[in-house]
């Protein structure tokens, strides 16, 4: 089971509830050591006197605010002693309809449950109750001596608590863009196309069909370096499509999107003669798939509607096509 990284008391009107906090999410970062050029050498980091260079024990370090003459020292149980409810109690403010906090709000997620068996009914009454109403109970609390504005929500079946940037940490757009667009005058027809290219784009939202493609190309290179191999190269973005030839891109884009959809799927039942010859070159088929470009293979995935093609790399789109219809488009093209 995992650790709860937070304990304390979920208040609402006069109902107290004990429950856990526990970590929703993991993150894919690769940690690499850093290593002194040329050799298998760890340079590590270290807490040092600035004046005396020498390294300071963590037990001796405090933490201060510069005052301008002098430094403000602050002691880790001074910090605890302020917090309000000592860090122990999450109360609930009131409850707004979810939809009317902005996503720009959003910042981490955890997973709350109850501490304890006795408690469960408490919890579900709370979750079911935010549930029917499509609510979020708004609240602030204190965790590692930082306070956080958070969202309690119901989703599926249990109480998550995502915490929320204060509304002094959202920056304003037009103080941070230069060249955001101000009155344009757009051509009815490229409005109406970019319309219909986002219609013809248009899916539905399935999170397993995205992976991140990044995080495997670093193990595949790492993987190659050991075998003194190399990898291919990533293609290089498209260039921008200038004001010129938008309407151009805008319909060539409709157009290739609708074919995707308007492809003739796969035969579920019974065998053709077609069928069956395209089984007897499959392998001259895969061999054909090697030797298209990756752009190339997408626009095949997308005839045969292959699930999650938009976050396969070079390799897994090959692999996928060689389990489809797609084999023989690709000897032929």
């Amino acid at each position: 089971m995992a650790r709860a990284v937070w304990n304390g008391a979920l208040t609402f009107g006069l109902v107290s509830l004990p429950v856990q906090l526990f970590t929703a999410t993991d993150s894919h970062t690769i940690r690499f050591r850093q290593l002194q050029r040329g050799t298998a050498d760890r340079v590590r980091n270290k807490r040092v006197n600035e004046r005396t260079g020498e390294e300071v024990p963590p037990d001796e370090i405090v933490k201060g605010l510069d005052a301008g003459d002098a430094y403000v020292i602050l002691e880790p149980q001074e910090l605890e002693d302020i917090a309000p409810g000592r860090s122990r109690e999450l109360e609930i403010t009131g409850f707004v309809d979810l939809e009317d906090v902005e996503p720009i709000f959003f910042d981490r997620t955890y997973y709350m449950g109850p501490k304890g068996e006795q408690y469960e009914k408490v919890y579900a009454v709370l979750q079911k109750a935010l549930e029917r109403a499509g609510k979020v109970g708004i609240a602030t609390f204190v965790m590692r001596n930082r306070e956080y504005l958070v969202a309690v929500k119901a989703e599926s079946g249990i109480l998550t608590l995502h915490t929320l940037h204060w509304a002094n940490e959202i920056r304003d757009p037009r103080a941070e863009i230069d060249e955001l667009p101000g009155r344009v005058r757009l051509a009815d027809r490229e409005l109406k196309t970019a319309e219909q290219l986002i219609d013809a784009l248009s899916m539905e939202w399935d999170p397993n069909d995205f992976h991140d493609t990044y995080h495997e190309k670093v193990q595949e290179l790492v993987e190659a370096k050991k075998k003194g191999e190399s990898v291919e190269k990533a293609e290089q973005p498209a260039e921008a499509t200038n004001v010129i030839d938008l309407m151009d891109a805008l319909r060539a884009s409709v157009d290739r999107a609708k074919s995707k959809k308007g492809s003739t799927p796969r035969r579920k039942g019974g065998t053709s003669r077609k069928a069956t010859t395209g089984r007897r070159t499959r392998a001259r088929a895969e061999t054909s798939l090697d030797s298209l470009t990756k752009a190339q293979l997408y626009d095949l995935a997308a005839e045969a509607d292959v699930r999650g093609r938009s976050a396969m790399n070079r390799e897994e789109l090959v692999g996928a096509l060689s389990r489809t219809g797609a084999q023989g488009r690709a000897k032929a093209s």
